[in-house]
């Protein structure tokens, strides 16, 4: 025997499952039980809390080197991330414009997890879920069924998703093969002065720079002025610039202005443009009842974004970018390696989902869609907005009829501006005294809402988007603000 070969040694393999399957399952439950008390009792703790120096500097402690009980983990994380949250799903969250999640979701997103699908492409079940919710999307909006659709992060993503494909179609090159500066006129993209900023973020990363984006001013509602932006089109093309797309805004991020789709899209076929919309905010009112006629003519966009974890309420985060040409959609963004070759069977005997969108691997967003929507049925979703709706409305009328309250801006859909005006307070004053409203509200734990500038005048801005506020909250909501202003005002 050669004693000079021996055998290698084997270490034990290691995994990540648990090492006791029974103390998990234990500890599962009691994290599903404390979840259930998490949202059954939302209403009994303050809305924002701002965190104590110990929970701050919990944050700072090293990468871990060695294992710890998992029973231990979790009461870390109870004790800090679920103790201190930003509070988007408490009744009195108005701040921005966000979703306020639902337990259901979460379940569909714990599931997902659990399952651990790569949404990348394949044939297997969680694909075609992903595909499902897209061809819902687009029946809530009344989009052909050959349309095209990918779920992406959120809003944002999805505005940059529906912008490149159009800058693609009316480049008049192949902008993939030779880039943006072989384009022979310059582009032009056209939207209102209350654009979201996302829009800026996507003229920047599709190269074609900020000025590539022309603001049109709007009306006393905050629309744009399609007369304006009739002329904008005719000045760029005297001027040598190729009009590419206009973006109409279905609930501007300010006020909540919905712009006069119709009118753009009747335009922007008469112009030759790709009408693009930001449904960010307001697209989904087109299951609401009584109030879809707001955005009629979103289906006859080109190309929509919308947000399911908005006015769906599923949980951070899922977005939805929906396209008219689906070959322009595809085209706009597939790219297939050998590596990701279809095959006839098998697991790749399926659509690319990643040909649709930036990202190769995906995660699997759609479970918490669809397990909501057919848990509680689109309708009762479209009553929701109506409910969202109705109560910006009595907000807008609570505060009309408050000598010291000021509307700013016309409530369009479910944002209200509004500030406290006392008299003798104006300009920088004035501002100082409602940001300091604001501040109050959120560091009591009462209410979150933000602030905001509209036509240069500072502002309280109340966004209710949330499922879970009632009308008592808008009338606390008064009399809190009334009650700090006063005490604010008089040095308090």
């Amino acid at each position: 025997m050669d004693i000079s070969v021996r055998p290698a040694v084997v270490k034990a393999e290691e995994t990540l499952d648990p090492d006791d399957w029974s103390g998990i399952q234990t500890l599962s439950h009691q994290v599903i039980d404390d979840a259930v008390g998490y949202l059954r009792n939302v209403r009994e703790r303050p809305v924002w809390q701002d965190m104590p120096d110990q929970v701050r500097a919990f944050f700072d402690a090293p990468l871990p080197k060695t294992p710890a009980p998992i029973a231990d983990v979790y009461r870390e994380v109870s004790a800090t991330v679920m103790s201190y949250p930003m509070g988007n799903i408490h009744p009195r969250f108005w701040s921005w414009y966000m979703g306020s999640s639902n337990f259901t979701g979460a379940l569909g997103d714990f599931l997902a997890a659990i399952q651990g699908s790569n949404l990348g492409g394949g044939n297997h079940a969680a694909a075609l879920m992903d595909q499902q919710v897209v061809n819902w999307c687009k029946e809530m909006l009344g989009f052909p069924a050959s349309a095209s659709g990918t779920l992406v992060s959120g809003g944002s993503m999805a505005n940059i998703i529906g912008l490149t494909v159009a800058r693609n179609v009316k480049a008049g090159i192949d902008v993939r093969e030779h880039g943006v500066a072989a384009i022979k006129k310059p582009l032009r993209f056209y939207g209102s002065d209350q654009l979201h900023s996302c829009h800026r973020k996507a003229m920047e990363a599709l190269g074609l720079g900020n000025l590539a984006l022309r603001r049109i001013a709007t009306d006393a509602d905050l629309r744009i002025d399609l007369a304006a932006l009739r002329a904008a089109i005719a000045e760029d093309r005297a001027a040598g610039f190729q009009p590419a797309c206009v973006i109409g805004t279905a609930g501007t991020v300010n006020t909540g202005g919905v712009d006069d789709l119709q009118g753009l899209a009747a335009l922007a076929a008469e112009e030759g443009l790709w009408f693009h919309v930001d449904g960010c905010i307001g697209a989904l009112i087109a299951i609401a009842p009584e109030n879809a006629w707001r955005v009629a003519g979103i289906e006859c966009a080109d190309s929509v974004a919308l947000d399911p974890h908005k006015w769906l309420h599923a949980p951070f985060e899922v977005g939805c970018a929906l396209v008219r040409d689906a070959s322009a959609h595809r085209n706009t963004f597939a790219v297939t390696p050998e590596y990701l070759e279809m095959t006839s069977r098998g697991l790749a005997s399926a659509n690319w989902l990643h040909e649709y969108g930036l990202q190769t691997s995906r995660g699997f967003r759609a479970l918490k869609v669809w397990m909501s929507l057919k848990e509680h049925g689109v309708l009762k979703f479209g009553r929701l907005i109506d409910q969202n709706i109705g109560q910006g409305h009595y907000l807008n009328d609570l505060i009309e009829a408050e000598p010291l309250l000021e509307l700013v801006a016309t409530t369009s859909i479910n944002i209200v501006c509004y500030r406290y005006r006392p008299d003798g307070f104006s300009g920088e004053r004035l501002k100082a005294l409602n940001t300091e409203i604001m501040l109050r509200l959120q560091e009591e734990g009462t209410a979150s809402i933000s602030d905001t500038t509209v036509r240069g005048e500072h502002c309280l801005r109340v966004a209710v988007n949330n499922h879970r506020t009632r009308q008592e909250d808008l009338d606390l909501l008064v009399r809190e603000t009334l009650a700090l202003g006063s005490r604010i005002a008089n040095g308090n």
